[in-house]
């Protein structure tokens, strides 16, 4: 019998000792000392706890309120993951890839690896009908080494996930002129950059296409995207974060007399309350990618801008934002609790 309880009890045992090691390295990272993050099992001599001291506690809270954010950065990047999944298999009601004049179109496939042949087929396909997206090279011609280097990361991830999707653009990147920091970065950087099936040229988008069939895509702008349109050329300013200054892209749409919009950020999701009250609108191109792409093969502005906007910009869906304030108010009163806890071993402690 005693045998069998032995038995019984050694994975829970196992399990609270995994736990135990978990808890004393995220103190040991915090440089706490586990008698003063109130370990019972790491007391004074004799068995008797010391009390938490108000920096400890302080410690303790910010590294819950790190866990609580992961946590909801997991689970945000967890239905981004599931959104793309369901765009990509079809489920729900949305219309027929292809749909219009010309007819059905291929069927989706899930995203990840696609057939050479299919991907170059769809791509080609995006070539003769449309959409184009066109990357503006000539916005960011101050950038710096690194911020380049950046860059073409973003231009890689872009055709990556152009090339996976059920219903590519058709991409180009303009003012990309030998010698240009970025033509070196791109070379260097991306493996086969030479085979990609996209147009790249050191002429301006406005020698290749009609004024009135380019839309310059902008933050800034006070229009609102609303459809996709296969007819049109949507031009990304080719900048990184660190280089964005405010209106610069809309400034230089406004003096081409260009038509300008803006994704649907504001309409669709809401402001997360964060510790730096951060909430910004301007993502990055790969990022502006996956929302037009999954809005493109979905139809759904929530499943889009859930695909990429990421949480980091300060704005999420409502459902979402309901999770992040319940994380936030449960994370408050465990810090409410820790402090009447140490308010309490205070007065019971002789003088």
């Amino acid at each position: 019998m005693e045998a069998g309880v032995a038995a019984g009890t050694g994975p829970a045992a196992a399990a609270s000792e995994a736990e135990a090691a978990v808890v004393a390295e995220a103190l040991r990272l915090l440089r706490i000392e586990p008698s003063a993050a109130g370990d019972p099992s790491a007391g004074r001599a004799g068995g008797e706890e010391g009390p938490c001291s108000r920096n400890a506690l302080r410690k303790r809270r910010r590294w819950q309120r790190v866990l609580a954010a992961r946590r909801g950065k997991r689970r945000q990047e967890r239905q981004r993951r599931r959104a793309r999944r369901a765009a990509a298999d079809g489920d729900g009601p949305r219309p027929a890839l292809g749909s219009g004049p010309a007819g059905p179109g291929p069927p989706s496939v899930r995203r990840g690896r696609v057939p050479a042949a299919l991907a170059t087929e769809r791509l080609l396909e995006a070539r003769a009908a449309g959409p184009r997206l066109c990357v503006d090279l000539g916005v960011g011609g101050s950038m710096s080494e690194k911020e380049s280097g950046r860059l073409a990361s973003q231009i890689r991830r872009l055709y990556g996930a152009n090339r996976r999707a059920a219903r590519p653009f058709w991409l180009c990147l303009t003012e990309f002129a030998a010698g240009t920091p970025i033509y070196e970065q791109c070379f260097r950087m991306n493996d086969g950059f030479a085979g990609y099936l996209m147009d790249t040229t050191p002429e301006s988008y406005l020698d290749l296409f009609p004024l009135e069939a380019i839309v310059y895509l902008t933050p800034d702008s006070e229009n609102v995207l609303e459809d996709i349109d296969p007819s049109k050329v949507y031009v990304l300013g080719g900048l990184v974060d660190e280089s964005i200054h405010k209106q610069l892209t809309l400034r230089r749409a406004r003096e081409q007399r260009l038509q300008t919009a803006r994704l649907p950020i504001r309409e669709f999701m809401v402001r997360a309350p964060n510790s730096r009250n951060y909430h910004s609108e301007t993502l990055a191109i790969n990022q502006v990618f996956d929302v037009l792409s999954t809005y493109y093969e979905t139809r759904s502005w929530p499943a889009a801008l859930r695909a990429g906007v990421s949480s980091g910009k300060g704005y999420v869906l409502p459902d979402t934002a309901e999770q992040v304030e319940t994380a936030q108010r449960a994370t408050a009163a465990q810090g409410s609790s820790l402090l009447r806890g140490e308010e309490l071993h205070r007065q019971e402690a002789p003088a």
